[in-house]
């Protein structure tokens, strides 16, 4: 476990799927990531790559190949290596080295830094393709999970969802059926949504151009997800069907990539989506996430 801290957070970071673990704000001593009980679900923060989301029928075809991947990919279980550790700051990075043409047919390598500010956790992302001739088409995505309520004696009703739209642009909602997307309606407004069970009944809430979300409690206390440049964001907690009752987390998740639609063809290339990188090229991105 890495851990980066300044004077006002201290963040633990898992070596394996390059994963936030844990934050806690030293002014609040207040820590908002969720545990990762198993008992609902077992990952704290994964990395989603090369897909965000499901596949229909689990898989998809390349280069003239058909091939199969699981939901969101295999880059939450990839070992990273460290390097520019610098006390508020460090840098994992993977390079498949051919680990992954069984399910990928691109090489690629991919970076991920966390930096402190104040009171922000800043993410950024570097993806280099390493083709040397073709395109290499993938989605990445961050599911950062936060634990409510944060404090004892309060309930997940007291928190409210905020959803700042992109200036100038319509928002469009998504819906999940078995898991594929498929485009639901265009709301005039958004208005801030009490989190409660039944939000999450039919999985994801699924939003394009929208610039934050804001997490936060009737007492004041939260966390901000700011994804300006993000084409999707789902917003998501474990629903138990038998209970009618969901987990105590939401996840507040900033895509470049979507999961299939219900009509989807299967090829990489048309996917929903999807980023295409030249050859030898660099994607960049970062979002960042603000703890009160």
């Amino acid at each position: 476990m890495i851990r980066i801290e300044n004077e006002s957070l201290s963040v633990e970071i898992a070596e394996l799927g390059a994963e936030v673990r844990n934050v806690l704000h030293k002014d609040t001593q207040l820590s908002y990531m969720w545990s990762g009980d198993a008992a609902y679900w077992g990952r704290v923060s994964p990395v989603l790559f090369p897909i965000v989301g499901r596949l229909k029928d689990g898989r998809y075809t390349a280069e003239g190949n058909t091939y199969e991947l699981p939901q969101h990919g295999f880059l939450r279980d990839a070992a990273f290596q460290v390097s520019d550790a610098q006390g508020d700051s460090v840098t994992f990075a993977k390079e498949s080295n051919g680990e992954y043409q069984d399910v990928y047919p691109y090489e690629f390598r991919v970076e991920i830094r966390y930096r402190l500010e104040a009171d922000q956790l800043h993410v950024d992302w570097k993806v280099n393709s390493l083709e040397k001739e073709d395109a290499m088409y993938f989605s990445i995505g961050a599911h950062p999970a936060f634990r409510i309520p944060l404090q004892s004696g309060e309930h997940a009703a007291d928190y409210k969802l905020h959803l700042k739209p992109v200036q100038d642009k319509q928002v469009t909602t998504y819906e999940l059926i078995d898991g594929l997307i498929q485009e639901k309606e265009q709301p005039a407004v958004l208005p801030a949504m009490s989190i409660q069970a039944a939000l999450f009944e039919n999985d994801a809430l699924v939003y394009d151009h929208i610039e934050e979300v804001r997490l936060q409690s009737s007492e004041g206390n939260g966390v901000a997800v700011s994804l300006s440049g993000f084409p999707y964001v789902g917003i998501w907690s474990k629903y138990d069907t038998a209970t009618g009752t969901m987990a105590p987390f939401v996840c507040i998740e900033p895509w470049f990539g979507i999961a299939d639609t219900t009509d989807s063809t299967g090829v990489l290339s048309q996917k929903a989506g999807i980023q295409k990188l030249a050859p030898d090229a660099e994607f960049n991105s970062s979002y960042r996430m603000t703890f009160f």
